[in-house]
């Protein structure tokens, strides 16, 4: 008798799903569908179309690029058929059968998984107006998808439907798509899914928030339908959905750039062709992070390399970090603002060249230089604390020798070469004045990329050009600065041929060091203040190579030189760089000349004190300036006798570094002449040689005497600051500066 009423009520239902749904809107074609489908994360491309880096830009969802069906292993194409839709390959959107099998179920109260098939779970998902939850449940909702089922199976292929399913349905939390869930489930491709995997998948669209063990009893059904065993599943499950984070599939590169290029390009951008070489991103990554594991005992952690296209322009490798060996993984180091010490020598020295003011035979005299400041007196040292002398720029500028740079830089002015530098593109924070005369030794702030750049204004005759890592330009990139001279071609020839010459920097680093390359390359180191950063940046004839290291936190670094710290990994890379075409030197302009020259002191005596280390060679020249013989007269310049205390400066003021140890903040007593004795406040020091004296604050009188008592000479001095107690540094203003920069 009850039999009626059900037939009855499978017929109205069956009644409802055919009558037409006046408020269900016309529904997309699967390639506009395809076209429309956008991924979360965006992925640099090198300059072959490689992948090298995937990095997530759209944080409310996670969803990857489509999957064509092909794509999808066969494993998980049966799965979700088995688990959602059994007769998906037989129906017409509708599946009839389940429909008088869920109505029946329904009626009795019985629990079932309802009657939605494959096709008519797509058109909720495609249905601009489909809400989500229980209200997706509602016989209203199912007859418009059934509606809208009925179309999809009239204008889409089966396999389009399925492959769409799978690219748009939600798999757990964030997760919408078959790539998204295998990459971060699985850590794998779809076309690498086996049975039991697929089978997870396939219960995580029937569950997406179940419990491990409620999947897993799910996939075990899809998997007893296929007559495979359910050994090991639960494990598996529960393995699967511990997984956190967006894991990125293939090698990733360069997070660094791939960051920038979020920032940098248009929402919705999923690929962006970049100019790196895959090649050298992977050398440069896997040498720094090999060089920095070698110095990690040595209180090293961090660095970036930059390699650039002299010609175009183009990065070809950015690195901005160590990876896992730093504790600032996300800082990107190649756009840090450091202090870049003596790499700015070479810009010094250049633009005296121009102005007719030195030439690489000039000579500068290497002796201890105090400089008056607005916060005492500034007082340049050499790495090796040691003075040579009277050196010519050349030997100077190989050498990297502090006081001769300083003293070119007097000669400029602190604003002239202020203003040079940022017509290289180092876009400094402040005025040349700010800097005072520190500015020659790098005492302002430099990112890694500017500086890489200014080198590379060197290699090509002195005209700047922007940088580029877009392969296509954009907007942004269009609109940047046009290339402009900054200098002359024979300006950057003398430079760049200073920086080349082995011999000119064998004293301080020796004929064989690191910096010795087999083919032509003009190089230069730098280490800052307290040998907090470390750098080595130079040019080839096709590219420049930039390293910085040191540590993000601003942490000294232990006895770490330009030679031990960036150059290794540089000439590594400037080695492999041109392992199959050595680098060849530049042409000579018309504007050089090229002679011999010798170097004499205007009396015996005078050469043997001088300490004049320079020896006849060629040497080059701006057509004008050359010169065969150069003398000290001619070097002093008519400058008056210098008083018989040399140093320290009548009426210094010094101030104790706080961030420098106290056994490197002696002041030198210096004296020409031989036989008398130091007096300080009063108290015999000693015999007059050269002594370091360990300050304390307070004013002080010292004195030269003869061996009779006489004074000879007398200067007074102040020392500012705490007492330095041992092992502990003191707190005191930054009235003298002693550089350390090699």
């Amino acid at each position: 008798m009850r039999q009626l009423p059900l037939a009855l009520s499978a017929v109205a239902l069956t009644a409802s799903l055919l009558a037409p749904v006046s408020h269900g809107a016309t529904l997309p074609s699967f390639q506009s569908v395809r076209a429309n489908h956008h991924s979360s994360d965006l992925t640099l491309l090198d300059r072959r179309g490689d992948a090298l880096q995937t990095v997530r830009r759209d944080m409310t969802v996670r969803r990857l690029p489509w999957v064509a069906l092909s794509d999808v292993s066969p494993a998980m194409r049966t799965a979700i058929v088995l688990s959602e839709d059994q007769r998906f390959w037989q129906h017409s959107g509708v599946d009839w059968q389940a429909v008088a099998g869920s109505a029946w179920a329904n009626l009795w109260n019985q629990r079932t998984r309802g009657a939605s098939t494959v096709t008519m779970q797509l058109a909720g998902l495609l249905s601009e107006s489909a809400p989500s939850g229980a209200s997706r449940r509602n016989w209203s909702q199912k007859m418009s998808q059934a509606w809208h089922a009925g179309q999809l199976e009239r204008q889409w292929r089966k396999s389009d439907i399925l492959e769409a399913y799978l690219n748009l349905v939600p798999f757990r939390g964030e997760t919408v798509g078959l790539a998204a869930m295998s990459q971060t489930l699985f850590r794998k491709h779809p076309s690498g899914l086996d049975a039991q995997e697929a089978a997870i998948a396939a219960a995580l669209v029937r569950g997406p928030n179940a419990r491990a063990e409620v999947v897993a009893r799910r996939a075990c059904q899809v998997l007893t339908l296929q007559q495979r065993s359910c050994k090991g599943l639960d494990l598996l499950t529960s393995v699967a959905l511990a997984q956190k984070g967006s894991a990125m599939l293939g090698e990733q590169l360069a997070p660094h750039l791939a960051r920038l290029a979020v920032q940098q390009t248009p929402a919705g951008t999923v690929r962006v062709p970049t100019t790196l070489d895959a090649r050298w991103q992977r050398l440069a990554r896997d040498l720094l992070r090999q060089h920095l594991s070698e110095l990690s005992h040595q209180g090293v952690e961090d660095g970036a390399v930059l390699v650039l296209d002299n010609a175009t322009g183009e990065v070809l490798a950015w690195v901005g970090g160590s990876g896992e060996l730093s504790q600032a993984a996300h800082v990107d180091a190649v756009l840090a603002r450091r202090q870049p010490g003596s790499t700015l020598k070479p810009f010094v020295y250049a633009l005296a060249f121009e102005r007719r003011i030195l030439t690489p035979a000039s000579l500068l005299h290497d002796s201890p230089l105090q400089l008056p400041t607005g916060a005492g007196l500034y007082i340049p040292q050499n790495y090796d604390r040691r003075f040579r002398g009277w050196v010519s720029v050349r030997t100077a500028l190989g050498n990297s020798l502090n006081v001769p740079a300083v003293r070119a830089g007097a000669m400029l002015g602190p604003d002239v070469l202020a203003q040079r530098l940022n017509d290289l593109g180092l876009d400094l924070r402040e005025s040349g004045g700010y800097y005072g005369p520190g500015l020659a030794l790098g005492s302002a702030e430099v990112t890694l990329r500017d500086l890489s750049n200014a080198y590379r204004t060197l290699s090509n005759g002195g005209v700047w050009s922007p940088l580029r890592w877009q392969a296509v330009p954009t907007p942004r990139t269009s609109s940047a600065k046009p290339p402009r001279r900054v200098m002359s071609a024979d300006v950057a020839y003398l430079v760049s041929d200073i920086l080349a010459d082995n011999t000119a920097r064998a004293q301080t680093f020796g004929l064989d060091s690191v910096l010795a390359t087999r083919g032509y390359a003009a190089v230069k180191t730098g280490t800052s203040k307290d040998m907090r950063d470390n750098w080595c940046v130079g040019y080839t004839s096709r590219y420049t190579v930039g390293v910085w290291v040191g540590n993000a936190s601003g942490s000294p670094m232990r006895n770490v030189s330009g030679v031990s710290g960036a150059a290794p990994i540089w000439a590594s890379l400037v080695r492999e760089l041109h392992r199959a075409q050595p680098s060849v030197a530049p042409l000579q302009p018309a504007t050089v000349l090229r002679q011999p020259i010798t170097f004499e002191a205007s009396a015996s005596a005078e050469a043997a004190s001088s300490g004049v280390v320079d020896v006849p060679r060629q040497e080059v020249f701006l057509a004008g300036t050359q010169q065969a013989v150069w003398s000290l007269s001619q070097a002093r310049g008519g400058q008056g006798a210098e008083r018989a205390i040399q140093s320290p400066a009548h009426g210094a003021i010094f101030a104790i570094d706080p961030d420098m140890p106290p056994q490197v903040q002696r002041i030198a007593l210096r004296t020409a002449h031989l036989g008398g004795q130091w007096w300080l406040n009063g108290k015999r020091l000693g015999a007059t040689s050269l002594r370091h004296w360990q300050p304390w604050p307070g004013r002080h009188v010292l004195s030269l005497r003869n061996p009779k008592g006489q004074v000879i000479d007398e200067v007074r001095f102040e020392v500012r600051g705490a007492g330095v107690k041992s092992g502990v540094k003191a707190g005191a203003n930054a009235g003298v500066k002693f550089d350390a920069n090699g």
